[in-house]
């Protein structure tokens, strides 16, 4: 059996298309007599197309007794071979693979995220011992050990810093858009990135035990409970087989006559019942398509349908992940904003840390002056920067780092900076020749259309959820912005699997929106899971259900309510199939029908059910539309 699928799957969709391809031509020859062939020409598509259908049921019953859509099919095909039917049983054969090529169009194509996450596991460790340091491989560190981290090195195991000051990017598991500053006692983590200062830190967590480890592992299981959804023709299958089965003997019995037992199987075959859910499915994803949503996944539309919680991530998903400078106070007349502005922009225009970036891009943007060159620059691992500007020392850095100088605050400055760090944002203060200037309030800043995509989704009936790995301060006030009532701050992201794990227990269907690294474990573990994918780790992007391309986030209420459009078309699409075989199987018990009719009825249903699919390719909803 394991020879005959592996003969099956070779050639893979180019072969199926080939065969059907090639198929329809010999249903035509075959329809209007075009070829003098010795031979019906429609036993090319009963051969190319067919024959797989019936070595695949019979492997489905051998191996597992798993009575399918196709057992029902390659009954009705070797009948309508047996009574002569030859056309009946080669376009039975197309329909059918037809809608089997469908549905495997839309299936997800292989993930690559689990190797790219095993790619970020640093190989090699610095290993200090007895004062000398030696580059050893990263599975031979043991708890206790002491190790070094340069600048721009990644951590290799969970620690704690001895000695050192540090910014670390911590992006891989909290998703934070800034790095986080560590001195002597601070934890770090393995996978994150050493910014700036070199620093030694103790081994507490090794191997299998490491924060990356772990988050591969979650990975790997996340998706383990998540349900496929499976065809309705095949849920069925088993009722179909025994029910058409019974009626054509006892039609066979009552009235003698084989050729209407077959056209019985014939029009009991669910041909219109497998092309609904994939043509609806594959129209749908069209539609989504061309709103920059790429699906990877064939049935994430159709659990999209029934989410009730919207779980969304803060930074690089409901923000831009980029900070920007949001005030500048002097504390003293004696400076001009532009002037502190300018200042700042001269220390920080040779650091290379993503505040002092954000601070040189800001002041380009609101000032045509360009800084002065500062001398003497000087970078202090978390602290700050430090340079001569027009003569005087400038300081531009945390409270500390003034502190230190001797740097005395204002009482008025010192307020106005807390309510600043209250809302989240991060606070530069400067100070010139040892006199406090004043501050710059950084932060991260919302996506234009957050605020009415968060409306329209609420208007779906979908409860919004903001996880983040940000600190409680910032997840409030972006949450306060958006009116998302739910919040949950300082997640890693096993905790992120675990409140959508505690979510689904209580039967709500959550839907994950994400971009980072530490992301990809929850939207994997999601009922659906959407990746940013235009800023977005390519990680978040492999473990997803979906993909937005360009980021543009405006459109996720349409893609909410065309999946539950797509859910309508498909169980309009079944209802008609079934009345049309409840029809035709009248029918055919009365002899009105006779096999080849009973085909072309079958055509004419499934190419009804694709035409009603296919207008959801241009579907928008209601309110869209005005």
């Amino acid at each position: 059996m394991e020879k005959l699928e592996e003969f099956l799957e070779w050639g893979g969709t180019k072969k199926d298309i080939t065969f059907l391809i090639l198929g329809g031509i010999s249903l035509i020859f075959s329809i209007f007599d075009l070829l003098p062939l010795p031979f019906d020409a429609a036993w090319v598509a009963i051969i190319l197309c067919g024959l797989p259908i019936i070595l695949e049921a019979i492997i489905g019953l051998v191996t597992a007794f798993d009575i399918k859509a196709d057992v029902l099919v390659s009954i009705a095909l070797v009948a309508s071979v047996i009574i002569g039917e030859d056309f009946a049983a080669g376009e039975i054969a197309f329909i059918m693979q037809l809608g089997a090529l469908l549905e495997d169009l839309t299936v997800a194509k292989a993930r690559a995220g689990i190797e790219k996450l095993v790619h970020l596991t640093p190989q090699t460790a610095r290993l200090v011992k007895d004062g000398q340091e030696q580059i050893v491989p990263a599975e031979q560190i043991r708890v206790g050990d002491v190790l070094r981290v340069l600048p721009g090195e990644t951590i290799p195991v969970d620690g704690e810093i001895l000695s050192g000051e540090t910014s670390i990017n911590q992006a891989v598991m909290t998703g934070e858009s800034l790095p986080v500053d560590k001195t002597a006692g601070d934890p770090v983590s393995s996978g994150t990135v050493n910014q700036f200062g070199a620093f030694e830190m103790k081994a507490t967590k090794v191997g299998e035990d490491s924060s990356i480890q772990r988050m591969i592992r979650l990975v790997q299981s996340a998706d383990a409970g998540k349900a496929k959804i499976v065809s309705l023709a095949d849920r069925w299958a088993t009722w179909i087989v025994v029910i058409a089965l019974s009626a054509a003997a006892l039609t066979w019995l009552i009235s003698g006559e084989i050729i209407r037992a077959v056209t019985i199987l014939v029009v009991f075959c669910p041909c219109a019942l497998v092309l609904a859910t994939p043509t609806a499915v594959m129209a749908a994803i069209g539609n989504a398509t061309k709103h920059s949503f790429l699906v990877r996944e064939g049935d994430a539309l159709e659990r999209l349908a029934s989410v009730s919680k919207i779980t969304f991530d803060k930074t690089g998903t409901l923000t831009y992940g980029k900070p920007e400078v949001t005030d500048v106070y002097c504390c003293s007349s004696d400076y001009s904003p532009q002037r502190l502005f300018r200042y700042a922009a001269s220390v920080e225009a040779l650091s290379e840390h993503p505040l002092g970036k954000a601070i040189v891009s800001g002041y380009q943007k609101e000032y045509t002056e360009k800084p002065p060159a500062a001398q003497q620059f000087q970078m202090l691992p978390g602290r700050g920067v430090k340079g001569l500007v027009e003569g005087m020392e400038i300081l531009a850095g945390n409270r500390e780092m003034l502190t230190e100088a001797g740097v005395s605050l204002p009482a008025q400055m010192i307020d106005r900076a807390e309510r600043h760090l209250d809302n989240g944002c991060t606070v530069i203060y400067l100070s010139a020749g040892r006199e406090p200037m004043g501050f710059l309030a950084l932060s991260d800043t919302l996506r234009q259309d957050a605020a009415g995509m968060i409306a329209k989704v609420k208007n779906t009936g979908v409860d919004p959820v903001l996880l983040t790995g940000d600190h409680g301060n910032a997840a409030e006030n972006i949450a306060g912005q958006l009116s998302i009532g739910e919040v949950h701050a300082e997640c890693l992201p096993e905790d992120k699997l675990n409140w959508i794990d505690a979510y689904q227990k209580e039967d709500n269907k959550v839907c994950m929106i994400g971009d980072g690294i530490n992301d990809a474990p929850a939207l994997k573990k999601a009922w659906v899971g959407i990746a940013m994918g235009g800023v977005g780790s390519d990680i978040a992007v492999d473990a997803a259900d979906i993909a937005l391309v360009n980021d543009d986030i405006k459109e996720l209420p349409h893609l909410i309510r065309l999946a539950r459009r797509m859910m309508v078309t498909i169980k309009c699409n079944l209802s008609f199939s079934m009345a049309l075989n409840f029809v035709a199987i009248v029918l055919a018990i009365t002899g009105i029908l006779n096999p080849v009719v009973g085909a072309l009825v079958h055509n004419a249903g499934s190419v009804l059910v694709i035409i009603n699919s296919s207008l959801l390719l241009k579907w928008k909803w209601k309110g869209e539309r005005k």
